[in-house]
C-alpha cells in the first residue's frame, strides 16, 4: 500500500498581508500530480490544513477542490486537525465524506478512531490522533494521572489496543521531542507539549504534522512530512517535499520524498545598492538587506522595481552594527517631520535616538520652514 504523506498545509496564510493562497493552489495542485504518478493509493494529512480556526471562504473551497481532485482519481483521503485548525470545523460532515473514502478526525471522545484497510500483504489499521491537550484527554479519561502532554498522549495509546499481526499507521500532530524546529511552529514555554518518540514504538509507520521541516526522528518510520511551502525566513535553507510511503510486509517499508517547485521561493538577499539593482527581476517573497554605508533615503521605493514581493528591508554597515528592519514605506505617510528624522538618525546612529538638542534644532528649522509662504504660480 502506498502512501502520501502531508502536514501544515496553513491554507489562508498570509506574510505580511500578502495572500498565499495562489502558491498554495500551486502547490496543491504539484502535490495531486505526484499522487497520481507515485500510484498512490491513500493521502495522509497530518493537521494544520488551515492557517486559522476559522478559516475564510476561499481556504475552504481551495481544499474542497484539492480533496476532490483527490477522491476523483481514486485515493482514500485521511484527515486530523491540528492547533490551527478546529477539531469541530474541520469534522462537519465527516460521515457523509466517509462514504466517498474522506476520512476526518472527529471531536476526541476519549478513544482514537480507526479505519482498516486491506492489501495483497494483509491488513493495514489507519489510526487517527489530531492534536490533543491534556484538558481534552482528563476529561475522558479521569482515572489517569495526565498533566503533560506526555502524559495525555499516554494515556491514549495505553487505552488504545493494537493487534500485532496487522500494520498499524498513526497520523498524529504533535510536537516530538529532538526534532528541527524554526519559529515558524507553536510551541510551549519550558517544552510542556514535548512528547517522547518511544510512546509510538508499536506502529510501523506515524506520519506527523506540526514541525515545518522535513524529517525524520529517531527512526525512518517516525516522520514530519514537513509544510509544503516556507512559511517564514526561518525556513529558507528548507527543501519542501512530498513524502511517499511504500508499505509492504509488516517491518518493510520504504520511503523516498519527491521534491515541491514554489510558484514564488521565500529568500533573504544581501547586497550593495548597485549589487541589488543588476539582479534580475523576481517575484519571490525576499528580505533583503542593504550593505551600503551611506544607502539613499528611497533604496527601499527603488529596489521594489526589481522585487515587488519584498517583505523586509534591512541596513546593516558599520553605523547600524546589526540589521534594522525599517518601516514600510506606506507608513512613513503617517508619520510627522519629527517621527520620521528621528528614524532616519536610528538608522545611521546604531539604534541611538538624537538627543534633545538635536530635537530643539529640528523643531526650530522645521518651525522656520513652515512659516516661509509658498510661492504660487
Amino acid at each position: 500500500m502506498r502512501f502520501i504523506h502531508l502536514a501544515d498545509l496553513h491554507l489562508g496564510k498570509q506574510m505580511n498581508d500578502l495572500s498565499l493562497l495562489p502558491d498554495q493552489e500551486a502547490v496543491l495542485q504539484q502535490i495531486t500530480e505526484i499522487a497520481q504518478a507515485q500510484q498512490a493509493d491513500c493521502v495522509l494529512i497530518a493537521g494544520d490544513v488551515y492557517q486559522r480556526s476559522t478559516p475564510q471562504a476561499e481556504a475552504m473551497a481551495l481544499f474542497d477542490r484539492f480533496v476532490s481532485g483527490l477522491v476523483k482519481l481514486g485515493m482514500k483521503v485521511f484527515v486530523i486537525s491540528g492547533n490551527h485548525d478546529s477539531a469541530l470545523r474541520l469534522s462537519y460532515f465527516s460521515s457523509l465524506v466517509k462514504t466517498a473514502g474522506v476520512y476526518v478526525s472527529e471531536t476526541f471522545d476519549g478513544h482514537l478512531q480507526h479505519v482498516e484497510l486491506q492489501d495483497g500483504d494483509g491488513d493495514v489499521v489507519i489510526w487517527l490522533l489530531p492534536f490533543l491537550r491534556p484538558s481534552q484527554v482528563k476529561r475522558f479519561l479521569p482515572e489517569e494521572k495526565i498533566v503533560s502532554y506526555q502524559d495525555a498522549v499516554a494515556a491514549v495509546l495505553r487505552n488504545t489496543h493494537l493487534d500485532s499481526k496487522k500494520r498499524h499507521v498513526l497520523l498524529a500532530h504533535q510536537f516530538i521531542t529532538g526534532s528541527e524546529i524554526c519559529d515558524s511552529e507553536e510551541h510551549m514555554v519550558g517544552g510542556l507539549d514535548q512528547i517522547d518518540a518511544s510512546l509510538f514504538a508499536d506502529f510501523d509507520y506515524v506520519a506527523l504534522g506540526h514541525i515545518h521541516k522535513s524529517q525524520k526522528v529517531g527512526r525512518e518510520t517516525l516522520r514530519y512530512a514537513g509544510s509544503p511551502l516556507k512559511y517564514s525566513f526561518s525556513e529558507v535553507n528548507h527543501k519542501k517535499s512530498v513524502t511517499v510511503v511504500n508499505m509492504q510486509e509488516k517491518g518493510q517499508t520504504d520511503i523516498k520524498k519527491v521534491p515541491l517547485y514554489p510558484l514564488r521561493d521565500v529568500r533573504t538577499i544581501e547586497g550593495t545598492m548597485d549589487e541589488l539593482i543588476r539582479m534580475p527581476y523576481s517575484e519571490d517573497y525576499v528580505w533583503i538587506t542593504v550593505k551600503d554605508e551611506l544607502v539613499p533615503p528611497d533604496a527601499r521605493v527603488t529596489l521594489s522595481v526589481n522585487f515587488p514581493n519584498m517583505l523586509k528591508f534591512s541596513i546593516s554597515n558599520s553605523r547600524t552594527k546589526q540589521d534594522i528592519n525599517v518601516l514600510a514605506t506606506e507608513k512613513m505617510e503617517n508619520k510627522t517631520a519629527q517621527e520620521l528624522f528621528c528614524d532616519f538618525y536610528r538608522l545611521q546612529n546604531n539604534d541611538q535616538l538624537p538627543s534633545e538638542a538635536h530635537r530643539k534644532v529640528l523643531e526650530k528649522v522645521i518651525r522656520e520652514l513652515e512659516e516661509v509662504p509658498h510661492e504660487t504660480h
